[in-house]
C-alpha cells in the first residue's frame, strides 16, 4: 500500500522516510536541470548529506532501452538502500524501470518486451513530482521505447512506496509545460473513466482530477498562483491513480508515434486526437462533466481549452502532413486502443488523424 502525501510543504514528509528506511546508499533519479530549476534541489540536498548518494540523471526525455540499460549498469555498481525520484513522469518512469530490473535476473529487453517475466521487487521508491501532468507517481507502470515504438513495462511491485506531491516544485514550470502536462491530466481523467477496465473507484478519482484540472489548468497557464498549481498538481495525482486501475485508451495509443517521430511532448500528443475520441466514443457522463449537452459541445470545448493555453490543435501546424498518417497509424499501441469503450482500429485512428489534419 502507497503512502501518499499531498500539498504545499508536503516534501517535510522526506524526512521522516529518511529516518524509518535508515539508508547508507541512495540512488537519485532527477531530471538534468529540472532537479535544481524547481527548487526541489534546495530542500532536498541538505535532507541527504548523511548519505552516500548516486544521482542519475543522463537519459532522454522519453527513455529509451539503451537508456535503462545504461541506467540499470550504474545502479547495480552502486545497490542503493533507496530509491528517490524526483522530476517528471519520465524520470519516475525511469527509475521505477531501473529499479526493478535491477533487481531481476533477465534482459531489459526481454522484461520490456514481455517476453521474460518479473518477479522480485526493488529497493524502497519515492516519488517526487515536479510537473503536475502524468501522475507516474500513483502508477505501477513505466513507458519505454524500443526503436521509436512504446512499450508498457509493468508490475504491481513498481508502484513507488511513497508519493510526495508537493505543488511548490511546480511554481516555475513555463507556461507551455505547464499546458502540456496539465492535458495529460485531464486526458488522462477522461480516458480512465471511459476505459473498459474502470472500476467504481477508478471513476471516483478521474471525476475529481477532470473537475479540478478544469477549474485550474487556464489560470495555471494564464495567471499561475497557489491555488491553480496545488489544484494541477491534485489533478494529476488523482488522473494518476485513475489510469492505474483502469490504464488509458484510444487518445494515448495514437499519441506514442507522435512523441517518438515528431517529438510533441506527451501531453499535447495525448491532447490532440481527444476532440476527435470525445465525438467518437460520445459518452453522455463524460459530456456532462465537460459542463456540454452533446459529444459536439464537449469536443468544441475541450479545442477551445487547448487553443486558450497556447496548444495547436492541428497536425499542420506541427509539421505533421497527410502523407505521414500512415505511420501514425501503424504506430497506435493496440494494447491501448483495446481499452476504448467503442471499438477503436486502424481505420478509426485513419479517420481521426484525417480530421485533425
Amino acid at each position: 500500500m502507497q503512502k501518499e502525501y499531498v500539498g504545499r510543504k508536503s516534501i517535510q514528509k522526506l524526512e521522516e522516510i529518511l529516518a524509518e528506511v535508515a539508508p547508507h546508499r541512495v540512488s537519485l533519479f532527477t531530471g538534468k536541470t529540472l532537479y535544481e530549476n524547481s527548487g526541489a534541489s534546495r530542500l532536498i540536498d541538505p535532507l541527504l548529506t548523511s548519505f552516500v548518494v548516486t544521482r542519475l540523471s543522463d537519459f532522454l526525455v522519453n527513455p529509451t532501452l539503451e537508456d535503462v540499460e545504461r541506467q540499470c549498469e550504474r545502479f547495480k555498481k552502486v545497490i542503493p538502500d533507496l530509491v528517490i525520484a524526483v522530476g517528471g513522469g519520465s524520470v519516475i518512469d525511469m527509475a521505477k524501470s531501473v529499479n526493478i530490473l535491477s533487481n531481476n535476473v533477465g534482459t531489459a529487453r526481454g522484461f520490456v518486451t514481455g517476453t521474460e517475466a518479473l518477479v522480485c521487487p526493488g529497493k524502497p521508491l519515492v516519488a517526487i513530482p515536479t510537473t503536475a501532468g502524468t501522475g507516474s507517481e500513483a502508477t505501477h507502470f513505466a513507458v519505454v521505447y524500443i526503436d521509436e515504438r512504446k512499450y508498457s513495462l509493468a508490475h504491481p511491485a513498481m508502484l513507488p512506496d511513497w508519493a510526495i506531491v508537493d505543488a511548490q516544485f511546480t511554481n516555475r514550470l513555463p507556461s507551455f509545460i505547464t499546458a502540456t502536462t496539465g492535458m495529460d491530466a485531464l486526458s488522462q481523467g477522461i480516458e480512465s473513466y471511459w476505459s473498459v477496465r474502470a472500476t467504481d473507484e477508478s471513476k471516483q478519482y478521474a471525476t475529481e482530477a477532470i473537475k479540478i484540472a478544469l477549474q485550474h489548468l487556464r489560470d495555471a497557464v494564464q495567471r499561475p498562483d497557489d491555488v491553480s498549481r496545488n489544484g494541477m498538481a491534485k489533478a494529476a495525482h488523482l488522473s494518476g491513480k485513475a489510469i492505474n486501475i483502469s490504464k488509458t485508451t484510444a487518445c494515448h495509443a495514437m499519441s506514442y508515434p507522435l512523441t517518438s517521430h515528431y517529438g510533441i511532448p506527451h501531453g499535447h500528443a495525448v491532447a490532440l486526437t481527444l476532440p476527435q475520441i470525445i465525438l467518437f466514443n460520445n459518452n453522455r457522463e463524460i459530456i456532462e462533466l465537460l459542463g456540454a449537452a452533446n459529444a459536439e459541445e464537449a469536443a468544441k470545448a475541450v479545442e477551445d481549452l487547448m487553443k486558450d493555453i497556447g496548444l495547436a490543435t492541428r497536425l499542420h501546424e506541427l509539421g505533421i502532413q497527410e502523407k505521414d498518417i500512415p505511420m501514425l497509424v501503424d504506430g497506435m499501441s493496440l494494447e491501448r486502443a483495446g481499452n476504448n469503450p467503442r471499438g477503436f482500429g486502424k481505420e478509426d485512428a485513419q479517420t481521426v488523424l484525417q480530421n485533425i489534419r
